[in-house]
């Protein structure tokens, strides 16, 4: 007798690494950066903690309520002086109209693409994002803490490195008294993973 195909779930793939992903309408747990949607790769999404998502909702805020107004009246008051072709008030305020447009342009496209990761629980076998590591450089003995983050909330002077960096990439994935190579604009670097955690 013919059976109906079970429906797909509606929600994303457990995998063995399990992390958790949360969006402001969706949460996923996968061992690839894959979101929920079909054939949509995690290439196409921004991964960043929480925070960063919010620092990024609370610039296009700013951006949107503060500074574009306050460049349209700017804008009005050059034009009202007369002659805007060579009014250097007019073009100074529309060259920075036209850069607050395209940042928040820039804003609303990684927000929309944003896949907002909880690090929390995750087992300290393997680096991944969200994790604290504490690294010893193997010539000079020297100890550095790095948190991994996306790359719009990445400080290397507060310990934040996007995963996207030379370091990050080096990491990611390795574990306890593993040994890495970074490439730096001098050379290598080898750094031994000495602590792994989820703070």
């Amino acid at each position: 007798m013919w059976r109906a195909p079970a429906p797909l779930p509606s929600v994303g793939i457990q995998g063995s690494v399990g992390f958790r992903f949360q969006g402001p309408t969706k949460s996923v747990q996968t061992d690839r950066f894959l979101t929920k949607e079909r054939g949509l790769a995690m290439a196409d999404r921004i991964p960043m903690t929480r925070a960063g998502y919010q620092k990024l909702e609370e610039e296009l805020r700013r951006l949107k309520t503060e500074q574009r107004p306050r460049i349209v009246k700017e804008i009005e008051v050059a034009r009202s002086h007369g002659d805007i072709s060579e009014n250097a008030e007019f073009h100074a305020a529309k060259d920075r109209q036209s850069h607050i447009e395209g940042r928040i342009r820039t804003l609303e496209d990684r927000l929309a693409r944003a896949q907002v990761i909880d690090p929390s629980g995750q087992s300290a076998d393997a680096v991944r994002f969200g994790a604290t590591v504490v690294l010893v450089d193997i010539e000079t003995e020297e100890q550095v803490t790095y948190t991994l983050v996306g790359e719009d909330e990445s400080d290397v002077s507060v310990g934040l490195i996007s995963i996207s960096s030379p370091v990050g990439r080096a990491i990611l994935g390795r574990g306890l008294e593993e040994t890495v190579t970074v490439r730096v604009p001098r050379g290598t670097r080898e750094f031994t993973i000495l602590e792994i955690r989820f703070d």
